[in-house]
């Protein structure tokens, strides 16, 4: 295992080839400037290995993600503002250009920038109890780091406008009908069903696999 304060690199010898990339900031992962950089950190770490050949997001088994840590937002200045979202965006595109195939696993809560996180992998499990949202309005903000782009690539433009404007929280079975999500699956089987999916692709060759994901991601 490498690691950093709160996201962590984790492999296991019975599941060779596939890593775990680990946020872990308790209670909710909310995300911060620091957690950013740690994922852009972890993400660039993960694209340079090749002994991994795919790549399992996941929160633990609580909670995914439920956002930025606003009240840390809002001491920013316009300056400092700009540059995290910057950073935000620069840590979920990282993490969507790893040329091997990744999907997250997402339990309790993906909300806000801990959505659009998830939309940065190619595949999304939840547990059948997952709450998701784009629920920046809720705090008076506008989806940041290309959340809103993402989500519209996911479910197309009117619907995630619906989602962005409204801030409501979305159930898993409806964020199956919507394509946020791939699986749905009992909470306490959210990683496994992740590892799954993984070990369909972790007999390529790592090469392939990351040819493969350049021939869908940029034709």
């Amino acid at each position: 295992m490498t690691g950093h304060e709160f996201v962590s690199v984790v492999t296991n010898d019975d599941a060779p080839g596939i890593a775990t990339l680990l946020l872990s900031r308790p209670p909710t992962n909310a995300l911060t400037r620091q957690v950013y950089r740690e994922i852009t950190a972890a993400a660039a770490e993960l694209a340079g290995r090749p002994d991994i050949k795919v790549v399992i997001l996941f929160g633990g088994h609580e909670i995914f993600c439920a956002g930025d840590d606003v009240p840390g937002l809002r001491t920013l200045n316009a300056e400092e503002t700009a540059a995290a979202d910057l950073m935000l965006r620069q840590c979920v595109a990282a993490l969507a250009d790893i040329p091997k195939p990744t999907v997250a696993a997402i339990t309790g809560y993906a909300l806000g920038s801990g959505l659009t996180l998830a939309l940065g992998a190619d595949w999304r499990v939840s547990g059948d109890n997952v709450k998701f949202g784009s629920t920046e309005i809720l705090a008076g903000l506008a989806p940041r780091g290309g959340g809103g782009s993402r989500l519209a690539g996911a479910i197309g433009a009117s619907k995630a406008k619906e989602l962005v404007f409204s801030g409501r929280f979305v159930g898993a079975e409806e964020a199956l009908t919507l394509g946020l999500i791939d699986e749905m699956v009992a909470p306490d089987h959210v990683y496994d069903a992740a590892l799954a999916w993984a070990r369909r692709f972790a007999d390529q060759p790592v090469e392939v696999l990351a040819a493969a994901k350049a021939a869908v991601d940029r034709p």
